[in-house]
């Protein structure tokens, strides 16, 4: 039998986590599962997908490579673990020189290793080697982000990579889905637009905000 249809906009992003943790209940349980968020929109979705299936959370960091002076529109990103994932087509339509996305990576890799000490301090990432890794994120657009993220972690030697989403462009779930194990998007409508269209409160979530749900985070069941 087909789900019911889904109501769309979300109210915010902890109704679109629990929505999203309905449809990962087969991960639930599992001593190898570790939910990792994409900052920051992504944290307060992966919060209620770690609550519901008992799992721990951490942040993963990726940084989107903005075109110049339309920063919006991606042609790649940065990941933990010096990964770095480019969108040719964007580069060779804009013409784009190599330098420059040099420059703009560089800038990039400053502010990812600068949120690294703001949401972690002292606090090691959790490991994902050998672990069935649950990427989320509020939304994917072009999935840049979400390609590097998959990329460093096929890396870092996770066993399973799970990208899940509450919406998402129908293409780009096409297109990423090659790139990981298990992709859940819980909705893909048409026209898509952009993600915040499908919120009704897409307000931003701060630094402050990250790091409060990791600690609040650290206070959670583990699964035995």
């Amino acid at each position: 039998m087909e789900p019911p249809p889904l109501a769309l906009p979300f109210r915010d992003r902890r109704e679109a986590g629990r929505v999203l943790a309905g449809l990962l209940r087969h991960h639930a349980g599992r001593p190898d599962v570790l939910v990792l968020a994409l900052p920051r929109g992504g944290v307060p979705v992966g919060h209620e997908v770690a609550r519901a299936l008992g799992a721990p959370l951490d942040v993963f960091l990726v940084r989107k490579l903005g075109v110049p002076g339309h920063e919006e529109l991606a042609m790649g990103a940065i990941a933990s673990g010096n990964v770095r994932v480019l969108n040719p087509g964007v580069i060779a339509t804009l013409r784009i020189p190599p330098d420059v996305v040099d420059a703009i990576a560089a800038r990039e890799e400053g502010e990812l290793q600068r949120r690294e000490r703001e949401y972690r301090g002292d606090r090691p990432p959790l490991d994902a080697t050998g672990r069935v890794v649950i990427v989320v994120d509020d939304g994917l657009a072009t999935g840049a982000s979400m390609r590097a993220a998959a990329a460093s972690l096929r890396r870092r030697g996770a066993a399973r990579i799970v990208v899940a989403v509450p919406v998402a462009a129908g293409e780009t779930c096409q297109t990423l889905g090659p790139d990981v194990d298990e992709l859940v998007c819980a909705s893909t409508p048409r026209p898509f637009d952009a993600v915040g269209v499908w919120y009704e409160d897409f307000s931003q979530v701060d630094d402050a905000e990250v790091r409060e749900i990791l600690r609040s985070a650290d206070t959670l069941p583990r699964s035995a």
